[in-house]
């Protein structure tokens, strides 16, 4: 069974950092390319970011770039999401997902097969 846990997300001030993680079990880590999203209230889901099977190519949403960062522990089935610099603008619930073995790195939702529950990012102004 596979299973994409998230951690990390909470409160925070505009200005501030977070760092997210999602632990992944019952899969081929190094199988799966994995992205980050988010979905504000009244809003569809987002692409964030992602990163690829072995963390050597990254992908960003323009509304992040320079300010979070992707990352991946492969030895501990572990995908990282910094966040630095947070707007007000930032606050969702953010979601790790897995795309096995894609050529490349993708954005659409569509494309990936699992997903974990997700955390919520608040940040205040």
């Amino acid at each position: 069974q596979v299973q994409l846990v998230e951690s990390g997300g909470g409160l925070v001030q505009a200005g501030g950092s977070l760092s997210l993680s999602c632990a992944a079990s019952g899969l081929t880590f190094t199988n799966y390319a994995m992205g980050w999203f988010r979905q504000a209230p009244g809003k569809e889901r987002e692409f964030v970011a992602a990163i690829s099977r072995r963390g050597d190519s990254t992908r960003y949403a323009d509304s992040v770039k320079g300010r979070f960062t992707a990352s991946r522990d492969n030895a501990k089935n572990t995908v990282y999401l910094q966040m630095n610099s947070l707007k007000p603008e930032d606050t969702a619930v953010y979601y790790c997902a897995a795309d096995y073995l894609p050529g490349l790195i993708r954005t659409g939702g569509s494309s990936y097969e699992y997903w974990g529950q997700g955390t919520q990012v608040t940040v205040s102004s």
